[in-house]
Formats: C-alpha cells, sequence, structure tokens
C-alpha cells in the first residue's frame, strides 16, 4: 500500500500583502500532480488547513476543485482529506455523502470515520477544539487537547475491525514536534493544545497536520508532512516537501520526502540600502524580506526597493556588532534621557516617523505605571 501525504496548503493566503494563489496553483498542478501520476499511490491524504480562513475567496475554492478533479479523474487516485483549524468544517464537508462515491473522503466528524483503501484502513478525523468535543455525547469530561485525543484514541482504533496497515489522518500539535509560530495559529493558550505521542499508539502511520516543517516523531510513525509553501520569514529556509510512504508485504514502511520546487523562493536578504540598490537580476521576482544594515533609517527605502524587488514581504533594520573598542559609553546627560524620550527615539529609527502626540500620551501613561510598580 502506498500513499502520498500532504497538508497546510492555505489556499487564499497572502504573504506581506502580496497574493499567493498563482504559486500555490503551480506548487500543486506542476509539482503534485507530476508526483502523484510518478508515484501512482493509492491515495492522496491531506491533513487539514486546505484554506487558510473560513470563509475562502472563491479563487481559492476554484482551485481546491481543480486539484482535486485532477487527482481523482485524470489520475483516478482517491483523496481522503480532513478539516484544519483553519477551515470551516461544516463548509468543507458539504456534499461529502455524494463525493465517496466519486473517490473524494472528507471527514464530517471529529469522532473519525474510517475508509478501506488498498487493504489499509484509513481512519480521518477532523479538527474540533476541546469546547466543541465536550458537547459530545462520551466527551464531556474533555477540557484540552491532549485528554481529547486521549478519549478518542480506542475509539479511532476501534474503527480498525480488518486486517491491514492502521493508518490515522488528523490536525494536531504533538508534544517534541518543533513549530513555526508566525506562521500557525495557535490552537490553545499555555501549551495545553499539545497532544502526547503516546496517544496514537496501535497506528502504523499517523498522517498529521498543523506543523509547518516537515518533521517525524516516533520514530517515523508520526509525521507532519509540512506545508506547501513557507508562509511566514521563518519558514524561510525550510525544505518544503509531500511524503511518499510505502507498506511492504512483510509489514515495513518505507518513507520518502518528494521535493517541492516553487518557481518563487521565499528569501531574506541582508545588505546595506545602496548595496541592494544595485543588486544581481537573478532572484528578483522572489518573495524577500529584506534587512538593512544602514545605520540610520533611509527615507521611502521599501518604495525605492520595490523597484528592484517587487514582492518585498518585510523590512527592517539590523545595526551591525560594533568592535568593542567601538562601543560608546553614554555620558551623565544621555543616561538622565527621560523613558518618554528614549521611546520616542526608538519609535522614530523604527518606524520612521515622528511619535504623535496621542501615542506619546498613551506611552507616557504606560511609563509612569510600570515606574509606579516598581517603587
Amino acid at each position: 500500500m502506498r500513499f502520498l501525504h500532504t497538508a497546510d496548503w492555505h489556499l487564499g493566503r497572502s504573504l506581506g500583502g502580496h497574493s499567493l494563489q498563482a504559486d500555490q496553483e503551480w506548487l500543486l498542478s506542476q509539482c503534485l500532480l507530476p508526483m502523484v501520476r510518478d508515484t501512482r499511490p493509492d491515495a492522496v491524504l491531506i491533513a487539514g488547513d486546505v484554506f487558510d480562513r473560513f470563509v475562502p475567496p472563491p479563487e481559492a475554492v476554484e482551485l481546491l476543485d481543480e486539484i482535486l478533479h485532477r487527482i481523482i479523474h485524470e489520475c483516478g487516485v482517491p483523496v481522503v482529506l480532513i478539516p484544519g483549524n483553519h477551515d470551516h468544517a461544516r463548509r468543507l464537508s458539504f456534499g461529502a455523502r455524494l463525493l465517496r462515491g466519486a473517490g473524494l473522503h472528507i471527514a464530517q466528524s471529529a469522532t473519525g470515520e474510517a475508509v478501506r483503501i488498498a487493504g489499509a484502513t484509513i481512519v480521518a478525523t477532523g479538527y474540533a477544539s476541546p469546547a466543541l468535543l465536550a458537547t459530545l455525547p462520551g466527551y464531556e469530561a474533555v477540557a484540552d487537547h491532549d485528554q481529547g485525543f486521549a478519549a478518542l484514541c480506542p475509539a479511532l482504533l476501534g474503527l480498525c475491525c480488518e486486517p491491514g496497515p492502521k493508518l490515522l489522518v488528523a490536525h494536531a500539535f504533538v508534544t517534541g514536534g518543533t513549530e513555526s509560530p508566525d506562521s500557525e495559529r495557535s490552537l490553545s493558550v499555555g501549551g495545553t493544545g499539545q497532544v502526547l505521542a503516546s496517544r496514537f499508539l496501535g497506528f502504523d502511520y499517523v498522517a498529521l497536520g498543523h506543523l509547518h516543517r516537515p518533521q517525524s516523531l516516533a520514530g517515523g510513525r508520526i509525521r507532519y508532512s509540512g506545508s506547501l509553501f513557507p508562509y511566514s520569514v521563518e519558514e524561510a529556509e525550510h525544505a518544503k516537501s509531500v511524503t511518499l510512504v510505502e507498506f511492504t508485504g512483510d509489514g515495513s514502511m518505507r518513507m520518502e520526502e518528494l521535493p517541492l520546487l516553487p518557481h518563487r523562493r521565499l528569501r531574506v536578504i541582508r545588505g546595506s540600502f545602496a548595496d541592494l540598490r544595485t543588486a544581481a537580476a537573478e532572484g528578483r521576482e522572489d518573495y524577500v524580506a529584506l534587512e538593512l544594515t544602514d545605520p540610520r533609517p533611509v527615507p521611502e527605502a521599501q518604495r525605492l526597493l520595490t523597484e528592484i524587488f517587487p514582492r518585498i514581504v518585510g523590512l527592517r533594520y539590523v545595526a551591525e556588532v560594533a568592535a568593542p573598542d567601538r562601543i560608546a559609553v553614554p555620558g551623565a546627560a544621555a543616561r538622565a534621557t527621560r523613558p518618554i524620550d528614549l521611546f520616542a527615539d526608538f519609535h522614530q529609527v523604527m518606524r520612521n516617523a515622528p511619535l504623535s502626540g496621542e501615542a506619546r500620551a498613551v506611552a507616557a501613561l504606560a511609563i509612569a505605571a510600570a515606574e509606579l510598580g516598581d517603587a
């Protein structure tokens, strides 16, 4: 039994104000579809966060419809799809009962549904918050995600009634996984969104979504395929991929990462304003986060650099570290500067704009309150 595992497409997403629609379409049609044709899997598993928000733009819905049609009808490969925390489960599962006969299996229930494909049992469970799960009979005591899966997994495993590999498709943050906080919406506050890996004992492979970095846990038995594209600057160095998994006749499992190679990358570029203005033409169409090393803000820097890099997703100033013998020691006058003035100077440097009177008043009140608290 062979299958492809992918997740976190986030269709409809933008980056730095730039729509990623064309890039997502290219990755799905020029990378994922050829993978399906070349590897001839028994199924494609999509582990949630298909869309980036509950009400996706029409073009994102059209793209999903197109890619699913081509996988199922052109390639003849069934798809198992679950909603993630970015998806609206009821909207995503519209027509699920009708589509099942066509080869599209959409999880409608957080308590799990099983489908038999190529001698394996694939259990798909849609994302549900603990609050929602606690409204279901038998799950009233659930207070966090770990308790939810502790209660769910025995029932999910119980759906595997026939011989063969047991697969689970889910959307969760498993303890030990490496997250990308700038692009993954937190499942909860204070770490209560994490789930122990031991909850999934009994499954031969757990196809997960939610974390954007491709990674394996529990010796490879629990796997995050990672996202379709780097959706934040901190993901710029991630090697995005789709996971190909095969169970052999003797019950062993082989896994391979198939790289997703976008035609426009996300890069972090550091240099002075002057150097960036004369940058080489190669890679100018990429999405870029610029780090300027100039000692002072350059007026209209982003507008001027957009002429060179049309897809700037962020710009910040990073001071070069001075040698120890060049670090200035502030004199008494500088040390005596009022905190509000220091904050105003900081605002000028970071925003390239003076602190407004209204903002200055708010900052002054906050500083005064902090000073009273320290007294």
